[in-house]
């Protein structure tokens, strides 16, 4: 299976996982398939930084992604917040999260001590000043979100550190079958603990490390799609993604929220 034949897969795991997020009263078996669809993204994505001939553009290109997602975000959460519009904000940026596990993984290959020193330091930085415009309430809800999404901090973004672990873990796995299986079926048993254990705490710091749905543990059935990778590229379509993800996001947001309401 190429590289190519696995995204598309996620894509339909993730249009299947939006839909029933977006729908109301569709079956919670949709949140099931979807759990597959970051996983196998994340995958791809550490492949894909490894092989191309241009990190740099590579990485610009993620990070241009994930600041065009939290405009578009901005722009329909500041027309709720202004407006008689009803609906749920939009918080969704997976983009932020691939581009972050891109960038760690730069700095851990090229070994850039400085780098990481300050880049942990900004986390610990970034996190406080949002608790204290939290606090204050400096901030409207929609400029908090976009504010969250664009500040590299990994507690605030989509899916939370421990989905920047997983990239980073598939880093050092380099593609190695055994050593993918054991690490990713580890790794689910801890979700599986932790989301049982702390999970429903929705609060504070346990909300930004553990607000994953109950079933999160259903992501170990993307690991049959790991193995049957073939290391082959495939066609390609990396413009796809880029294209739909925010595309059938607004799309689903708005049928839901101003159609089906």
């Amino acid at each position: 299976m190429t590289s190519t034949q696995l995204k598309i897969i996620a894509l339909i795991a993730m249009f299947i996982d939006h839909y029933g997020l977006f729908i109301s009263g569709t079956p919670e078996w949709m949140g099931w398939i979807g759990r597959i669809a970051a996983p196998v993204f994340i995958y791809c994505v550490v492949i894909g930084f490894q092989n191309t001939s241009n990190r740099t553009k590579y990485l610009v290109r993620l990070g241009v992604a994930a600041i065009g997602m939290s405009f578009i975000n901005l722009f329909i959460n500041l027309r709720l917040f202004y407006t008689d519009l009803s609906g749920p904000y939009l918080e969704l940026n997976f983009f932020a999260t691939l581009f972050l596990i891109a960038f760690l993984i730069m700095l851990l290959e090229n070994k850039r001590i400085k780098l990481l020193l300050l880049f942990f330091a900004w986390q610990i930085i970034s996190f406080i000043l949002f608790g204290l415009l939290e606090v204050f309430g400096l901030q409207p809800q929609p400029f908090a979100i976009f504010t969250a999404q664009i500040s590299g901090n990994v507690l605030v973004v989509e899916g939370g550190p421990l989905i920047i672990l997983l990239g980073v873990s598939f880093y050092f796995a380099n593609d190695n079958r055994w050593t993918v299986t054991a690490g990713y079926s580890f790794y689910c048993l801890a979700i599986f603990y932790s989301v049982r254990r702390w999970g429903w705490r929705l609060e504070g710091l346990y909300q930004h490390l553990f607000g994953f749905a109950d079933y999160q543990w259903m992501m170990i059935f993307a690991l049959p799609l790991f193995l049957l990778y073939n290391g082959k590229k495939g066609i390609g379509l990396k413009y796809l993604f880029y294209i739909f993800y925010p595309l059938h996001i607004v799309i689903l947001w708005y049928i839901g929220t101003h159609i089906l309401s």
